[in-house]
């Protein structure tokens, strides 16, 4: 098998996790997050939890990349 598969793969076990452990941890309500509300419509912007999710998933790309 190449590589392409292998990283697609990976990728998709990772969001599957990701998304699982999402239901657990309540990372989507964090303070910082903007959430707008007006009469029947919610907007939802999460800004702090963006910025933590790019930083973990720096990190561990960054491993993945040491060990490779």
């Amino acid at each position: 098998m190449s590589s392409f598969p292998k990283i697609i793969m990976m990728i998709g076990a990772i969001l599957i996790i990701v998304g699982f452990l999402m239901q657990f941890i309540k990372l989507g309500r964090l303070p910082g997050d903007i959430v707008i509300q007006k009469g029947n419509t919610t907007f939802y912007f999460p800004v702090v939890t963006s910025i933590i999710l790019s930083v973990v998933l720096s990190l561990i790309f960054y491993v993945i990349g040491r060990f490779r």
